[in-house]
C-alpha cells in the first residue's frame, strides 16, 4: 500500500493519522511545523459583537490575554475549535465548516474580532461587517527529516491542509531533490493546490473542507497513483 504522509502540526497531526489508519491507510506522521504563541496586546472587547476563530490553536496558544475576551461569544470553525473554545471558558455562538470565509459571509452587520495565526487567508466581507485581526500564534516551518526524505524516494501521497503547508512542503521537496512526478498531493482546498506549484504526479482537491474529506480523497488516490510517476 502507498504511504500517506501527514505534515500538519500537532495535535491535528496525530488525529489525522489515527483517522487515516482506521480507514486502512498506511499513514505516517511527519509534522513540518512548530506552533508557538505570538506576543499580542489584548484589545478592548467593548466594540466587538463576537470573536471569530478558525483554529483551535487560538485557544491553545492565546495565553492569559484570552481571559479578558471571554465575554464575547465565539464563531468557531469546526467542532475541534469549538471544543477548545469551551475549554478556555468561552461561549460558542456558532460552529461553521469549510473555513472562516463561509462563516464570515453569513455574519450579521457589526464589528468582529478575529484571533488568528500569523499567516491567514484574507476575508471577503459584506457591507456593514468589519473584522479586526489580532495575531496570537505563529507557525515555524521545520526542515524535512531524513526519514521523510527516504519515504518520498518512492511513490507517496501527501495530505496538505493549508496553503502555507503546501508552499513549505514544495520548498523542502526542492531542497532535498525529491522527484515530484512520484508524489501525489491530496489538498483541502483549491488554493492549497495552487500554492504547491507544478510537476506533481497528481494534485487533487477534497470535495469539502474537512479532514474526513481529505482522507476519503486519499483512499481514492491510493488506487491510481503510479509507482513509475507520470
Amino acid at each position: 500500500m502507498l504511504p500517506v504522509v501527514v505534515i500538519r502540526p500537532e495535535p491535528g497531526n496525530a488525529a489525522t493519522v489515527a483517522a487515516a489508519r482506521e480507514l486502512g491507510l498506511d499513514a505516517h506522521a511527519f509534522p513540518l511545523f512548530d506552533m508557538a504563541p505570538a506576543p499580542w496586546a489584548v484589545p478592548d472587547p467593548a466594540p466587538y459583537r463576537a470573536l471569530l476563530a478558525g483554529s483551535a490553536n487560538v485557544f491553545r496558544l492565546g495565553g492569559g490575554g484570552l481571559a479578558s475576551l471571554r465575554g464575547l461569544p465565539v464563531h468557531a470553525v469546526g467542532a475541534v475549535t469549538a471544543e477548545a473554545g469551551r475549554g478556555a471558558g468561552f461561549t460558542i455562538a456558532a460552529i461553521g465548516e469549510g473555513g472562516l470565509q463561509p462563516m464570515a459571509s453569513a455574519l450579521p452587520p457589526g464589528r468582529y474580532l478575529r484571533l488568528a495565526g500569523e499567516k491567514r487567508v484574507p476575508l471577503a466581507l459584506h457591507e456593514g461587517v468589519e473584522v479586526d485581526d489580532v495575531v496570537v500564534y505563529a507557525a515555524a516551518g521545520l526542515p524535512m527529516p531524513a526519514a521523510l526524505a527516504e519515504l518520498l524516494a518512492g511513490p507517496a501521497i501527501v495530505l496538505l491542509h493549508s496553503g502555507e503547508a503546501a508552499a513549505h512542503f514544495a520548498a523542502e521537496s526542492a531542497r532535498i531533490g525529491a522527484r515530484r512526478e512520484r508524489i501525489a498531493l491530496a489538498c483541502l482546498a483549491p488554493r492549497i493546490g495552487s500554492m504547491a506549484g507544478e510537476g506533481w504526479q497528481h494534485i487533487e482537491i477534497a470535495e469539502t473542507r474537512s479532514d474526513q474529506a481529505v482522507l476519503a480523497l486519499a483512499v481514492q488516490m491510493c488506487k491510481k497513483v503510479s509507482p513509475e510517476g507520470h
